[in-house]
């Protein structure tokens, strides 16, 4: 995988983010100043007397982020002028360093691009502007409506979404038709029934991989399951644990069958993002849980021996036939942190040209970067040159939400042991989630 690429992987969020995890909660605020003390920022005026807003993000290789900026800058000169602080591409890095900054009170940043867990923390700490009155309803109604459930806590709106991503279930259609099959499968038994055919046919090394490793990417695989299988880890309001429930149960013995039975490697407990891609793109599987960069990489012989021609992509198998596929949101918004509030106006000058349809479909063609506005998943041109917007629409309209918490990170922690326990065998599926709904009640009732 080549350095842009690896890049993309961290930024989509399938990496593993256990310090990240670790390092979101209460234990952060005594290394708070350390963050803010080596922080760049900026002066409140830039050249020529204009506004400066300091926007803080990972790298895009690609360039075509910077060339947003700049667009910016030279129809705003004289006015406003937007400073891109970079920062480390590992979202645990980021993640440490942005949550100092703010905890310190003393951060230069006024728009951060922020993963799309990070509102209902930062927004319950204080840390954001509530953006209700700018970013409406009406405005809201543009996007897909997955990457607007993380977007609000307590009935306000802390973030506008900027790109977004999706756990998505990628076959090798090849194989498929070789055959004598027509669709992907659309439930979890008929993908094995698939496999144990194709594999006899083909002689292909493994029927599934998917993320199992003890990491974030681990946690939204494992939630994919329970929610196919019409579980959930929250009621409605947010309050209440449900995890312990014969859905939930269902979803994760499911998910332990691909490895006892045989469809996916031993090792799959300790599979991240990038060695589950690594395996697909190598020819050796027939079917893949992963997120949209991988199809990126099929178009380069030196990162895929597996061709886009071979391959396609459909909503993650459920359970039960006719229930409802769900994918793991993933993707960035922009805050606002709550101290820029005195040029909330050229602040959101800025979001606005970020979020329009003209920068996002930039952003799709040039950093392959999926964007949130419905109506670009209609325009030729960007379906044609950003295939996996096209190949994955259907997926990108069936996302759901980790839990909206600003717990998240403490109850991420729990589930991420959990899941991979019971996926490894060290636990019962039964008693994992009798223990993990007291743990995570118990973070909840405290917090």
């Amino acid at each position: 995988m080549s350095g842009s690429d690896v890049k993309k992987v961290v930024m989509s969020g399938g990496i593993s983010r256990r310090k990240f995890l670790e390092l979101s909660g209460a234990g952060l605020a005594g290394v708070a100043m350390l963050g803010a003390a080596g922080c760049g920022g900026g002066d409140e005026q830039g050249s020529g007397g204009a506004t400066r807003i300091t926007f803080t993000f990972g790298p895009d290789a690609s360039g075509g982020l910077q060339s947003l900026i700049d667009r910016f800058n030279k129809e705003n000169k004289g006015e406003i002028e937007v400073n891109w602080r970079e920062t480390p591409a590992a979202s645990d890095e980021y993640f440490e360093q942005v949550q100092s900054e703010l905890q310190s009170g003393q951060s230069k940043i006024d728009v951060i691009g922020g993963d799309v867990v990070w509102p209902a923390q930062f927004a319950a700490n204080g840390y954001l502007l509530d953006l209700s009155d700018r970013f409406t309803e009406a405005l809201q109604a543009r996007h897909l409506s997955g990457p607007l459930e993380p977007i609000k806590y307590e009935g306000k709106t802390y973030a506008v979404p900027w790109f977004t991503d999706a756990g998505m279930f990628y076959y090798r259609k090849d194989l498929l038709e070789k055959s004598g099959f027509s669709e992907p499968p659309k439930t979890w038994d008929e993908m094995k029934e698939m496999i144990e055919k194709i594999q006899s046919d083909s002689g292909t090394k493994y029927g599934y991989v998917f993320q199992g490793a003890q990491d974030e990417g681990g946690v939204v695989d494992a939630l994919e399951h329970i929610w196919n299988a019409g579980g959930n880890v929250l009621d409605g309001d947010g309050n209440e644990v449900v995890v312990n429930s014969p859905e939930s149960r269902e979803g994760l013995e499911v998910r332990r069958s691909m490895i006892t039975g045989g469809y996916s490697p031993k090792a799959s407990g300790d599979y991240s993002t990038q060695e589950s891609q690594a395996v697909f793109t190598d020819g050796n599987v027939i079917f893949m849980r992963n997120w949209p960069f991988v199809y990126g990489l099929l178009s380069n012989p030196d990162d895929s021996k597996v061709r886009p021609e071979q391959v396609d992509i459909a909503p993650i198998p459920v359970s039960e036939e006719g229930a409802q596929s769900f994918s793991g949101l993933g993707g960035w918004n922009f805050l606002v942190n709550a101290t820029s509030e005195d040029k909330v106006d050229e602040i959101w000058a800025f979001i606005e040209f970020m979020s329009s349809p003209e920068s996002q479909k930039t952003l799709a063609v040039e950093s392959t970067r999926l964007p949130t506005l419905k109506s670009l998943y209609e325009d030729d041109e960007l379906l044609e040159k950003v295939p996996v917007a096209a190949r994955g629409k259907e997926v990108l309209q069936r996302t759901r939400s980790r839990p909206v918490s600003p717990y998240y990170s403490d109850m991420s922690l729990k589930m991420s042991d959990s899941f991979n326990a019971a996926l490894k065998g060290e636990v019962s599926v039964e008693s994992g989630l009798a223990k993990l709904q007291e743990e995570l009640q118990n973070i909840l009732d405290q917090g």
